[in-house]
C-alpha cells in the first residue's frame, strides 16, 4: 500500500463496516444484471455536456483557448451498466479536448472493475494526456492496481502533485490532490513548484478545506453525484459525508481569493443503479 511520509496508510480510515456494506449491496445487484435493467429502462440518466469558460486576467491569458473535459464518479462495479461508459468515451472522442481529468471513484467494490475502463481510456488519446486522481472508494480498495492498471493505458495518476503541461501551455499546471477523506491530503505539496495558472484536480469538494492558502484559477470536483436522486428542482435527498458536499453538491461556485469551483454529477451509480433528476454528464471546460 503506497504511503506518504509521517501518514496513516491511505485508506486506513474507512472501516470493516463500510467494505462489507458495499460488498453486500453489489452481491443483492446480481452481478450487474439489475444495473443492466436499469440502464435499458434509462434509470441511470442520459449523458449529457455541460460546458463551461473560465477568463483568465489579460496578462495571464494562454497562447489558445485549452480545451478540458472532466469526468468523474464511474463506480465501475454491479451499480453501474458499462454501456454509460460508451455513452461517455463517444462523447469525449466528438468533443476533441486537449486535455482529459479524471475525479477518482472508478470502481465500486473490488480493484479490478476498473479493467471496465481501461480499454477506452487507452483509446482515447488527447494530445496534452490524461490526468486522474483517486476517490474514496478507490482508497478501500487495491489503489495501486488501479493505478497500475490506469498507467498501461496512458493515465498517471497525481496523488498531491502538480504537473506542468507541455507547450504551448508551460505556465499552466495540473494540481491533484489527494481524497480528503480517505487519502492523505497536502495542500502545500499539491502546488510545489506550480506554474502561473493552477487547474485544481480532487475528488471532493471538501478538499478546499486543505489548500493551506494555496490558489487555484480553476478546480474540478465530482463526488456528490448531485445526490444521485433528486427533487424537480436538482435538491439532493441524499448525500455522501462531508461538509461541503451539501453547498457545493451540482454547478459552478466562486471560492474567495480564487477561481470558480466546478463540481460534477458524475458519470455512474453508487449503491444503487438509479439516478433520478441527476442526470451524469461530461464537463467541458475551456480556459483562455
Amino acid at each position: 500500500m503506497t504511503l506518504l511520509p509521517g501518514k496513516a496508510p491511505r485508506g486506513a480510515r474507512q472501516s470493516r463496516l463500510r467494505r462489507y456494506t458495499e460488498t453486500a449491496m453489489n452481491a443483492a445487484l446480481l452481478g450487474g444484471l439489475v444495473a443492466a435493467c436499469s440502464y435499458r429502462l434509462g434509470l441511470h440518466g442520459r449523458l449529457g455536456v455541460t460546458r463551461h469558460s473560465v477568463a483568465l486576467a489579460p496578462e495571464r491569458r494562454l497562447a489558445r483557448p485549452l480545451k478540458i473535459a472532466f469526468a468523474s464518479d464511474f463506480h465501475a462495479g454491479p451499480p453501474t451498466h458499462p454501456g454509460i461508459f460508451a455513452d461517455l468515451f463517444a462523447r469525449i472522442d466528438a468533443e476533441r479536448p486537449d486535455l482529459l481529468l479524471l475525479g477518482g471513484d472508478y470502481v465500486h467494490g473490488p480493484a479490478r472493475y476498473a479493467e471496465a475502463l481501461c480499454a477506452a481510456l487507452a483509446a482515447c488519446r488527447p494530445p496534452l494526456g490524461k490526468l486522474a486522481v483517486f476517490g474514496n472508494h478507490d482508497l478501500i480498495t487495491d489503489h495501486d492496481l488501479i493505478e497500475r492498471l490506469f498507467a498501461r493505458a496512458g493515465v498517471q495518476m497525481l496523488v498531491n502533485r502538480a504537473l506542468a503541461l507541455p507547450a504551448p501551455f508551460e505556465g499552466v499546471s495540473v494540481c491533484g490532490m489527494d481524497d480528503p477523506w480517505t487519502g492523505a491530503p497536502d495542500g502545500h505539496a499539491t502546488f510545489a513548484g506550480a506554474g502561473p495558472t493552477r487547474v485544481l484536480l480532487m475528488h471532493a469538494p471538501d478538499g478546499l478545506l486543505r489548500l493551506d492558502g494555496h490558489r487555484f484559477d480553476v478546480g474540478f470536483a465530482g463526488h456528490t453525484h448531485g445526490g444521485q436522486i433528486a427533487t424537480g428542482d436538482g435538491t439532493p435527498l441524499v448525500m455522501p459525508r462531508g461538509p461541503l458536499s451539501r453547498p457545493y453538491h451540482y454547478g459552478r461556485f466562486p471560492v474567495r481569493d480564487n477561481g470558480a469551483l466546478i463540481v460534477s454529477r458524475g458519470v455512474g451509480c453508487s449503491g444503487i443503479p438509479v439516478r433520478i433528476n441527476a442526470d451524469p454528464e461530461l464537463v467541458i471546460c475551456t480556459v483562455q
